[in-house]
């Protein structure tokens, strides 16, 4: 037999090992979180690909069984119920202001209420070993930090462990505070733990600390293609644009632009697909009718709204260390994006509301975010 034959030959018997494998996130379905999204597509995939998958995350009220009907070698576990109460909100106003400074207070200081998820994910993994593989997933963070408490010598529980980042920590270029200096013996106590870091954009390696990028992979976010029906006749009788996601003020805020459409006479519709619909309750009176806020809705459904539209709009977060994940799902929905930047060009607003997408930002090859080639990726890590 030709040696290149051969070598094609055991690289497919490699490939198609069965392994097994360990997911460790907060966030899964049916949360809908950029970070309960890769959790989810990467199990479902890995299951359908034969491999035995684990999936070790909080508990919720959900029933699972549809999804291990489909994916016969899942499996998911939950950690102990978290107990850390979230700081809420208030109505009245200075009640408002003190807890949203008690709230930020704690989360600088201690990761608060996200540092219990260290105790816990460690916990469970006392229970867990022989795997071929583990996969933990940030944000938060302190789900790397239950890993590496966890992992030791004596207890491995894996061949390898992958951590994988969807933004910086210490690197993080959009939150309006800097982390304290002492989080920074953390990060690096756990990146030293882990075998491989895994980050979504080659751009983001600057977050990440210099003694460490020897262990980074550009693994990008993946999703099933086949999740959305594409229109291939946008009929809306006005302009109809949308938006799904957060908001982060001063970074990705809608300000600029909902000022701007207040001005504009011409008529269209707006719909915004956020958690954070108080934000925008003072733009609604001046958008007269013109702006829909909704509730999220299940990913599948949103990518089939959302490819109906006569563009699709992006806050970007102005940094290239972080890149909003949501820009996959428009590109697969193959609508054009209206990209709102730091540097606000009204005239381009214009120009989508008019049908004219010159300016529309461009996301290169697609491929690279098909589910099954980002599985690929994390399975060439094993050795």
């Amino acid at each position: 037999m030709p040696e290149k034959e051969s070598s094609i030959i055991l690289l497919y018997y490699k490939k198609m090992d069965k392994k097994k494998i360990l997911i460790v996130s907060k966030g899964f379905y049916p949360e809908i979180t950029p970070r309960s999204f890769r959790a989810t597509e990467l199990a479902k995939e890995l299951s359908r690909q034969g491999h035995d998958v684990t999936v070790l995350t909080i508990s919720r009220d959900y029933n699972y069984d549809e999804l291990h009907s489909i994916y016969k070698n899942l499996r998911i576990k939950f950690i102990d119920p978290l107990v850390f109460p979230a700081i809420g909100t208030s109505s009245d106003r200075h009640m408002g202001l003190l807890k949203r400074g008690i709230r930020r207070t704690l989360l600088l200081l201690f990761e608060y209420p996200a540092i219990e998820l260290m105790f816990m994910v460690a916990r469970a993994l006392r229970k867990e070993s022989g795997y071929d593989l583990l996969i933990s997933i940030a944000v938060p963070y302190p789900v790397h930090w239950g890993v590496a408490k966890a992992r030791n010598s004596d207890h491995p529980i894996t061949k390898m462990w992958i951590a994988d980042c969807g933004d910086p920590y210490m690197g993080c270029k959009t939150d309006s505070f800097n982390k304290l200096f002492y989080f920074a013996y953390i990060e690096k106590w756990f990146c030293r733990k882990a075998d491989y870091i895994t980050i979504p954009l080659e751009a983001a390696r600057k977050g990440y600390y210099e003694e460490f990028q020897n262990k980074i992979r550009i693994i990008p976010q993946g999703i099933s293609f086949d999740q959305t029906s594409i229109s291939k006749e946008i009929k809306n009788e006005v302009p109809t644009f949308a938006y799904a996601g957060g908001f982060i003020t001063g970074i990705r805020d809608p300000g600029k632009l909902l000022n701007h459409l207040a001005s504009v006479a011409k008529p269209f519709k707006f719909i915004i697909y956020t958690n954070a619909a108080d934000m925008l309750r003072p733009y609604a009176e001046q958008l007269k009718g013109k702006l829909e806020v909704r509730k999220y809705i299940p990913r599948k459904e949103v990518l089939n709204v959302l490819a109906t539209m006569d563009f699709l709009v992006n806050f970007d977060n102005n940094t290239n260390v972080q890149s909003p994940s949501k820009l996959i799902d428009y590109a697969l929905v193959q609508r054009p994006v209206l990209n709102i930047t730091a540097d606000f060009n009204p005239t381009i607003i214009d120009e989508f509301l008019n049908g004219n997408y010159n300016h529309q930002l461009i996301i290169p090859d697609m491929t690279q975010y098909n589910i099954q080639n980002v599985a690929g990726k994390f399975l060439d890590l094993l050795p």
